[in-house]
């Protein structure tokens, strides 16, 4: 697939602002803006409360990267509970009970009292584009502390779960009431697991069953609502374009997002586009 950077040329005048909450890396797993990296036009700032995953982290981006130790949530004191597995480690307690009857374990080693802080109140922040949540439970309290900047957030790209895997988290209803409020629309999912309840396994293996379960998804994608293209800055919509084709391919949203800046800046991008996309698909 050909880049969007092609079309736009010189016209995406600023840097696309990433904001990861919970940045740690999933082992081998690429962090899903990792697309954004290759044209250089971004900056991430990054939040990651495990202070030896936060050195790793600047240690590894060394540009366009910075890294914070930052509990972030809703500015409250909470417990925090460091697992085992430190990528499973929350501000909300394991919910045991539950994960028993999945087969799951996430053993809680250490847990103590932090201060959180709201992304409203981070001075290193003052426009965000592209928003990731992976905070194993805690998204909502992230959400409540950034009533000012979701205003200006173009793509919340967040974990949900479907069933509590930590005790009290709110669940994927409340995550959606919550952005539906600051006028995002539910765009997709990526990657909705599931899990094998016991008692039933086959030789042992827990997960060989197909199951009908889904526990949560590894991203919910949250654009804001098209409803409110016109009313985004020119620029803004360049980057949300940009957002959509290179890390989703949401070819038609996208397309939507160009022909909205052609018609503000009198410009023919979304035909260019189509044709790039007709020769992609139907020409071959």
């Amino acid at each position: 697939m050909f880049s969007l950077f092609e079309i736009l040329e010189d016209k995406l005048q600023t840097k696309i602002i990433i904001v990861d909450v919970g940045a740690a890396l999933l082992g081998d797993e690429p962090d899903p803006y990792d697309s954004l990296r290759k044209e250089g036009r971004f900056h991430v700032i990054g939040f990651e409360p495990v202070e030896e995953q936060c050195e790793f982290l600047k240690l590894i981006f060394p540009e366009d990267h910075s890294f914070f130790p930052y509990f972030i949530g809703d500015g409250s004191k909470r417990t925090f509970h460091l697992c085992q597995n430190p990528l499973t480690s929350s501000l909300y307690e394991p919910n045991l009970e539950l994960l028993s009857k999945l087969n799951l374990v996430l053993n809680v080693t250490d847990k103590f009292e932090v201060q959180t802080r709201c992304l409203d109140d981070i001075v290193e922040i003052s426009d965000i584009d592209f928003l990731k949540l992976d905070v194993q439970g805690a998204e909502l309290d992230v959400i409540k502390g950034a009533s000012r900047l979701l205003k200006k957030t173009l793509v919340v790209h967040t974990e949900v779960e479907f069933v509590p895997l930590y005790r009290n988290q709110p669940l994927f209803g409340e995550i959606d009431i919550a952005l539906r409020s600051h006028n995002f629309l539910i765009h997709t999912f990526l990657k909705l697991m599931g899990g094998t309840i016991k008692p039933l396994t086959i030789d042992n293996e827990v997960n060989i069953v197909s199951t009908n379960q889904i526990l949560y998804a590894e991203a919910a994608i949250y654009v804001k609502s098209f409803m409110e293209f016109e009313s985004l800055a020119a620029d803004k919509l360049l980057r949300l374009a940009t957002i959509l084709h290179e890390v989703y391919g949401s070819y038609n949203l996208c397309a939507f997002a160009l022909d909205t800046y052609d018609r503000k800046k009198g410009t023919s991008l979304y035909q260019v586009y189509s044709q790039r996309l007709r020769a992609e698909f139907l020409d071959k």
